[in-house]
């Protein structure tokens, strides 16, 4: 009987542990996804601003009249940048949008920037298409540099901002333009909208945009739970990443699509981007397996970068890091940042693929 006892007490003590652990898991992730997935509240604030006349663009109507735009699976990893899976009528796409009454422009040590600016107050009423025209003229000089096609690039601009296509840029379309000009990924989809490795950019209302999907969203590896992936050895998870991976062939063909997209970026028609977060997760391929990219909020355009290390200071070249991948080296005697980034897009492309195109190399290659 008192084995039994035991026993039976022991079975409830495990039993109820199991349940308490359980039950805290179940809270944290739950506190977690409702912190980090904001989407119908993004969509509330973007359409009260759409209903009062303050924004537009081509997606608006989906989103908050016709309600033809639906959002699905959540895929931020910050509160502030709502990612989701989406369907657009017949068109599977992914949702971004930017949470707050302000949007950064400068630039932070954890990739989000500090300066701050309140949305949707520019251009204001009574200016003209010519003065808005000069606005982001400016703004893509400062970004960019002084090219000699900046006003290609504007008229560029002007059309996308033509969400109704019918000829003149409305003061609701400015607003949503200038807003999105602020983040770089929109103004890169912007310049590189004609290549076939960046997604289509399907719309857009207000500071919210929707990109085409792309079906295979990393490079290579697999997803796993966050409960198992904390039991994994590195080692064997960088193995494990490798099983999980095309064919050679259609590998290569991958990767001369990610050195064509790194020949886009650098000594482009508008000047020169840097990869600052050159990571599997921010690289995909469709089912042709051309590659697409996922995210390019982290390739910087190379004055913009140069601006923020200019007159850094610094104790050592730790000091002088942004992002993951964009670095410059400290001058010891003047205790500031160089300007020149000490990696090229190719050295770290080249870095991240090496694993994965060496392994199963074909013997008549080897």
């Amino acid at each position: 009987m008192a084995r039994l006892s035991y026993a039976r007490i022991k079975y409830l003590f495990f039993s109820w542990l199991a349940v308490f652990i359980g039950s805290w898991v179940i809270y944290v992730r739950y506190n977690s996804y409702t912190e980090l997935c904001r989407g119908q509240e993004c969509k509330t604030t973007i359409c009260d601003k759409y209903r009062k006349g303050i924004i537009d663009g081509s997606a608006c109507e989906g989103l908050c009249t016709k309600e033809t735009i639906y959002f699905g699976k959540c895929l931020s990893a910050k509160p502030n940048n709502q990612i989701y899976l989406g369907i657009w009528g017949n068109l599977e796409g992914v949702i971004k949008c930017q949470m707050g009454n302000t949007l950064h422009l400068d630039f932070g040590a954890d990739l989000e920037p500090r300066k701050e600016i309140v949305l949707f107050d520019k251009p204001t009423r009574g200016t003209t298409v010519q003065k808005f025209k000069e606005m982001v003229h400016s703004l893509v000089k400062t970004k960019l540099g002084d090219q000699g096609n900046l006003q290609d690039l504007v008229n560029l601009i002007l059309k996308a901002a033509d969400s109704n296509k019918d000829g003149h840029v409305s003061l609701p379309e400015a607003k949503s333009a200038w807003a999105l000009l602020q983040l770089n990924e929109f103004l890169l989809m912007v310049i590189l909208q004609d290549k076939e490795h960046t997604p289509k950019l399907l719309g857009y209302c207000g500071d919210l945009y929707i990109t085409e999907r792309v079906p295979y969203t990393s490079l290579y590896g697999i997803s796993l739970p966050w409960i198992i992936e904390v039991f994994i050895p590195s080692g064997l998870r960088k193995r494990m990443d490798q099983w999980f991976t095309p064919s050679w062939p259609r590998k290569a063909k991958i990767v001369i699509g990610l050195l064509e997209f790194v020949e886009d970026i650098f000594h482009g028609l508008y000047g020169n981007f840097l990869m600052c977060d050159v990571s599997a997760k921010n690289f995909g391929y469709n089912d042709k397996y051309d590659l697409k990219m996922v995210d390019m909020r982290r390739i910087i355009p190379e004055m913009s970068l140069k601006e923020y290390f200019k007159d850094k200071s610094c104790e050592s070249d730790l000091d002088c890091v942004y992002g993951a991948d964009c670095g410059t080296t400290c001058d010891q005697n003047k205790r500031r940042c160089t300007a020149d980034v000490t990696q090229p897009n190719l050295t770290k492309v080249c870095l991240l693929v090496k694993d994965y195109l060496l392994s199963g190399t074909p013997s008549e290659i080897q």
